[in-house]
């Protein structure tokens, strides 16, 4: 359950919410999805390639018969890739009415940030991170990207797909 209070004021301003996240790990950076859009959190799945598909589309896997498109965070992000030794984790969030996987680094907790105010994300963040997150929840030790799963899954806007596949 979210609550949400505008605390007034122009664009730019904070917002307080109450809000559970669901975090994790890419490429040192910690972010966060709402809970109410995670359905489950996987260990790496085997996957089908798509071919043409754009670089950030891994592939496709099998969740108990349903068909999941698996979506890289760190080529969507424009981040640097995943060492070989090193193997994602599946966040399967809902978007847009549909299940899609992201791949992340690592998984966290799930965490209250009740009483955090929500700030604009910084503008010297990589600005593949800035266009998919809502803002950023300063926590006593870290930083929390809050991440906005519909962008985030939106792989006709990346970098290396500017206009979709063919």
């Amino acid at each position: 359950m979210s609550t949400r209070v505008h605390t007034g004021g122009s664009p730019g301003t904070t917002t307080r919410t109450s809000e559970q996240y669901c975090t994790f790990w890419v490429a040192g950076l910690f972010f966060g999805v709402a809970v109410d859009e995670v359905q489950e959190v996987l260990r790496l799945q085997p996957m089908t390639p798509v071919p043409r598909a754009d670089r950030a589309v891994t592939g496709l896997i099998n969740l108990r018969g349903q068909i999941v498109t698996a979506v890289d965070l760190r080529v969507r992000l424009g981040l640097p890739d995943r060492s070989g030794d090193e193997l994602p984790m599946n966040v399967i969030v809902r978007s847009r009415g549909e299940v899609v996987s992201l791949l992340v680094d690592d998984i966290g907790d799930v965490i209250d940030t009740a009483g955090v105010d929500l700030q604009p994300a910084p503008t010297t963040m990589p600005r593949g991170v800035q266009d998919v997150v809502r803002g950023v929840r300063p926590l006593p030790e870290s930083i929390l990207l809050v991440l906005d799963a519909d962008r985030a899954v939106d792989v006709a806007t990346t970098p290396d797909n500017p206009g979709g596949t063919p």
